[in-house]
């Protein structure tokens, strides 16, 4: 009986999804991507990163994560990684288990010393700022914010020890370079990339810390963060370790310094996500390395934003070119246009996930041009709204 109550409701959200499709147009089979999966995270896999979980069933999945077959894989990682971003003389590559939000809190207890200064222009970037003003045992820190849709360029802070802002906010498309500013000398650069790394250039010399989640670029699950440390910052870690402030275990940076030397992790990870991120970072550098993945997302967001341009109804929300995402494009749409039906209308026809961020609230869609998704599909995108504009399908 409960098998045939499963199977019925399978078949009634069958139904019900086959219901609301067809109240939709269907597009022209010539118009539709190859691949519809648009999505700012999780975003496209590729075939072969699934074919590598299936590889590795029987040989590292379901064995022991301090042995060699995991650990193998984890090496892996870390090199491959530092070939990627061609990590300067005493970097290293760290990892552990939570994501870029537990590196958040992470932070507050092992990097910061003992005031903080934010770049803050978006959701994401303002979370970290969050964080550190939360933690009792910081002074309060310096944010520097701009309007959603901007970015404020990086600037010394006085009397912080850490100064941070996003390569590129997930929530808005607009991403800020990594560079030192000038007088910043004593405070760690500690760059959120977790939607930029492997797809926007970077000189990683001009951080201390660039840290990133797998979900995004790297086509992979979520679950973990990773991190390009400098000497320096691995240093800080050292000391505030030493001081005998109070680090939860599971958010020690020093305890992943020493895991990831080993090749290791704290605790157990899951190793599909290692799996598929290793292959993904072996295609990466098998393409051109970080130049070769940065031409793919050149091409697809100069794809994205000529077309918004040239659409009557429609712009970058980004207003400014040079701080316009090329992994993350948010396009406008002026009263005329239902950018909530017109992703309604997308999905229904297997095109993915370009609805904007949820606590935006703008009339908009945001797509995900990650190196992943190909320029084709991007293209095919642009002539797939096209169509549903130019047919009246998705009039305010």
């Amino acid at each position: 009986m409960v098998e045939t109550s499963k199977l019925c409701d399978r078949r009634e959200s069958v139904q019900e999804i086959m219901s609301e499709s067809s109240q939709f147009p269907t597009l022209p089979e010539e118009l539709l991507p190859a691949d519809g999966r648009f999505g700012c995270g999780p975003s496209k896999v590729r075939p072969e990163q699934i074919q590598a979980i299936v590889a590795g069933a029987e040989s590292v999945i379901g064995t022991s994560h301090r042995q060699p077959a995991v650990k193998n894989v984890v090496g892996s990682v870390r090199e491959g990684l530092s070939d990627l971003f061609s990590l300067p003389e005493g970097y290293e590559i760290i990892l552990s288990l939570g994501g870029a939000t537990a590196f958040w809190d992470a932070a507050t207890f092992g990097l910061i010393e003992q005031k903080s200064g934010h770049l803050s222009f978006g959701e994401f970037s303002s979370k970290f700022a969050k964080a550190a003003k939360q933690a009792p045992w910081l002074d309060d820190p310096t944010i520097l914010e701009a309007p959603t849709g901007d970015a404020p360029e990086p600037t010394a802070i006085e009397g912080a020890d850490l100064i941070g802002w996003a390569h590129n906010e997930t929530s808005t498309g607009a991403m800020v370079p990594v560079v030192r500013p000038a007088g910043s000398e004593g405070s760690l650069i500690a760059i959120d990339a977790t939607s930029g790394a492997g797809g926007l250039p970077v000189d990683i010399s001009q951080s201390d810390v660039y840290y990133f989640s797998p979900q995004k670029c790297f086509a992979s699950d979520g679950g973990l963060w990773l991190a390009a440390m400098s000497p320096a910052a691995i240093e800080r870690i050292e000391k505030i370790k030493a001081s005998g402030r109070f680090i939860p275990a599971f958010l020690d940076l020093q305890t992943a310094v020493d895991n990831s030397r080993k090749n290791q992790t704290y605790n157990t990870p899951a190793v599909s996500t290692l799996l598929m991120l290793d292959a993904q970072v072996k295609w990466m550098n098998e393409n051109g390395g970080l130049d070769g993945m940065v031409a793919r997302t050149t091409a697809s967001s100069n794809t994205l934003y000529n077309w918004a341009e040239q659409r009557e109804e429609a712009s970058p929300y980004v207003t400014a070119p040079s701080k316009r995402s090329l992994v993350v494009g948010t396009i406008d749409f002026d009263d005329t246009i239902d950018a909530a039906v017109l992703a309604k209308i997308l999905r229904a026809n297997g095109i993915l996930d370009v609805e904007p961020y949820r606590k935006l609230g703008r009339n908009q869609l945001r797509v995900g041009m990650f190196p992943a998704i190909d320029t084709a599909d991007v293209e095919k995108l642009t002539k797939a709204i096209d169509f549903v504009l130019d047919a009246g399908h998705a009039r305010a």
